[in-house]
């Protein structure tokens, strides 16, 4: 029998456990556009007390989830700061315009943190011919840093920063059980500053769908309208929010295995000469690897044959995310494919001199 394919392309490929598949069989439901299923409000007290924030909404995904909150935050004409590659910029279909009206300033930081000065020099000044500055975005972990975390203090110093010229923060936290684990902290230490905040249940933790989104309770009453404008009203979704429950219960333990796994992926390979690859870079579950020389549609290719799903992250640039159906065998089938794609792509570099 052939071998299961590594799908390594997003921690979003993970597929729900037979657990969650009784879960969401057995699960106690109701109308929730009502407020009337209590599988997710179970879902949803649980993860406010997880982050520490009054309350919390439960959303079909992590892009409404964001968008909700700009929406919330932010009025037609506003502009929001946000690091130049924030997940809300780039992978989110142009909704902070298409949606809210609102435009964004772009803060460049190598490791995906601005510092708290250039959050500063990015407020606009009051002047009737200029937008607004509204509201602060970060993202933790962010995603094309390569899963680079941002520790408590950060966050708040930022937060600190934004508070002195009156905006709100919003955090970003798809990923933030992965920060919370490889900072050794709890979750809610890390948002504590923010307004609002989200969680993706649907990536490492194993759900098949659904994001969270927490802040104060007048903040999600408002947001709970949003939703519903948006489309993202669901009605009997306790299905879906009995495998988010188990979700936060096992996911969070199995998220340091997934950290282990993507170090030993980055060692290997930072060996292989075609490829630029920072071992100490990597704290969380993603793997970035540029390619020396060639094309990175050559080498996806390549691994797809020898049964291994990438992504790229840029031109030249490859994306490999570890999650829990990633197991040790796979992270060796993914090692043997990249080294096997060393002989030819060795007889293609340009000579040196």
């Amino acid at each position: 029998m052939a071998a299961p394919i590594a799908d390594l392309r997003s921690d979003t490929s993970t597929l729900p456990t037979p657990a969650m598949r009784q879960a969401m069989a057995a699960a106690e439901v109701g109308d929730d556009v009502r407020g009337e299923d209590p599988t997710v409000r179970r879902l949803e007290a649980a993860t406010a007390e997880l982050l520490g924030k009054p309350a919390a909404l439960f959303l079909p995904s992590g892009t409404m989830a964001n968008q909700v909150a700009i929406h919330v935050h932010c009025r037609p004409g506003d502009e929001l700061v946000c690091e130049a590659r924030s997940h809300v910029y780039w992978f989110e279909g142009g909704s902070i315009a298409r949606l809210s009206g609102t435009q964004v300033r772009l803060v460049a930081a190598p490791d995906g943190v601005p510092t708290p000065a250039q959050v500063e020099a990015a407020v606009r000044p009051d002047d009737p011919h200029q937008p607004r500055t509204r509201l602060l975005v970060l993202e933790n972990t962010h995603n094309l840093a390569g899963g680079r975390p941002i520790p408590a203090a950060a966050t708040a110093a930022l937060a600190a920063a934004a508070r002195r010229h009156g905006l709100l923060v919003h955090v970003d936290g798809a990923r933030l059980l992965n920060a919370a684990v490889a900072l050794g902290c709890a979750a809610h230490e890390l948002v504590a500053p923010a307004d609002t905040a989200t969680l993706c249940l649907s990536k490492g933790l194993g759900a098949p769908v659904g994001s969270m989104l927490v802040g104060s309770a007048a903040f999600v009453a408002e947001a709970r309208r949003v939703r519903k404008a948006f489309g993202g009203g669901m009605r009997q979704a306790g299905v879906l929010a009995a495998a988010g429950l188990l979700a936060l219960r096992e996911g969070p333990a199995l998220l340091a295995i997934d950290h282990a796994r993507a170090r030993r992926l980055a060692q290997g390979l930072a060996e292989l000469p075609f490829l630029a690859v920072e071992p100490a870079a990597v704290a969380t579950n993603i793997v970035m690897a540029d390619l020396r020389h060639g094309e990175a549609e050559a080498l996806l290719a390549h691994l797809r044959r020898h049964g291994v799903l990438a992504a790229t992250a840029g031109p030249g640039r490859l994306r490999f995310v570890l999650h829990r159906d990633v197991d040790d065998a796979g992270v060796q089938r993914c090692l043997d494919a990249c080294r096997s794609f060393a002989v030819p792509i060795a007889s293609t570099s340009p000579p040196t001199s």
